[in-house]
């Protein structure tokens, strides 16, 4: 469900028509531009997706007669649309506003031009409708990497985010992550409203990490990427080494890259975080310091070549 105030002021419209609903059931994240209704052609009408009228559509409307108009217009309103968008700052006929509010169908006008309020519009659309959850854990995104620091309550995950702002990268959300699936293969994570920009450090209590290190610190909405796993150091376990086999972890259906990274006291989490973002970019351009050991030692022994030499 797609809340129509919601809907209004995240897209900057103007109100001509009140909708009669507060909430319309749009389930695909698309528009209709109803020249082809405005001509008569009804067959195919997907009347269930917001309704987009530009200079074409309304250069028609207006070269119709007053009957002409009337008849078009009434049987198009007959229809249960969720709303009409006039674009462009255009005035919409006065027939077209009262046909829509005998029908209880909202009608707004955006000051965009109508590529550009498309692309507005199914935007919105795309993110309100995409599949959602929410995650315990800290989000940053650090040299343009969506970093998920999950792990146990208490684990150090807060102060490692604090350590990586003051290296200069930005917080997108700290202890409640909302997660949406965008596309089939991308996710983004944003903080409730509530507590955005807010970071929880124990001993000290509820920080605003925009306050106190300036705008450029914060981030409202980043790509998820890589998820690290903090968690306390366990004597005799084997953790990773050599980087070879890469594990991955599944959110809403998508495989993220997946680091389990130990804790303990002494080692500088945010320069382990660092150089394991700065690694995933590296291995996206296609190198991987590990498989570069790899072939050497495979180099190695082909020519049997004594390492000791």
């Amino acid at each position: 469900m797609i809340s129509a105030d919601a809907f209004a002021k995240e897209l900057e419209l103007v109100e001509l028509s009140a909708p009669a609903e507060a909430e319309w059931d749009i389930r695909t994240a698309d528009l209709n531009r109803p020249g082809m209704q405005f001509c008569g052609y009804f067959e195919h009408f997907p009347f269930d997706r917001p309704q987009l009228i530009g200079r074409a559509e309304m250069t028609y409307l207006e070269s119709l007669d007053d009957t002409q108009r009337l008849e078009v217009l009434a049987r198009y309103f007959s229809y249960p649309i969720p709303c009409v968008i006039v674009c462009r700052n255009m005035t919409p006929p006065r027939v077209l506003l009262e046909q829509a509010a005998a029908k209880g169908i909202a009608v707004y006008r955006s000051h965009q031009i109508t590529t550009r309020c498309v692309f507005t519009v199914v935007n919105f659309l795309t993110r309100s409708l995409a599949p959602r959850e929410t995650r315990h854990g800290v989000l940053l995104d650090v040299y343009g990497i969506g970093v998920l620091l999950a792990g146990s309550s208490g684990v150090g995950k807060s102060e490692a985010a604090l350590e990586l702002v003051k290296r200069g990268h930005q917080l997108v959300a700290d202890d409640v992550v909302s997660i949406c699936r965008v596309t089939e293969g991308r996710l983004t994570g944003e903080a409730p409203e509530m507590v955005r920009h807010l970071m929880e450090i124990r001993g000290i209590g509820i920080i605003d990490i925009r306050a106190m290190f300036g705008v450029g610190s914060v981030s409202v909405r980043k790509s998820i990427d890589l998820v690290i796993h903090l968690e306390k150091w366990i004597d005799g376990k084997e953790y990773e080494r050599l980087g070879l086999n890469e594990e991955y972890t599944d959110i809403l259906g998508v495989q993220v890259p997946y680091l389990t990274m130990p804790v303990r006291p002494g080692r500088n989490l945010a320069i382990i975080i660092e150089v394991a973002a700065r690694n995933l970019s590296l291995k996206r351009f296609g190198y991987s310091a590990a498989e570069e050991l790899e072939d050497r030692l495979n180099e190695m022994i082909r020519n049997r070549v004594d390492p000791d030499a």
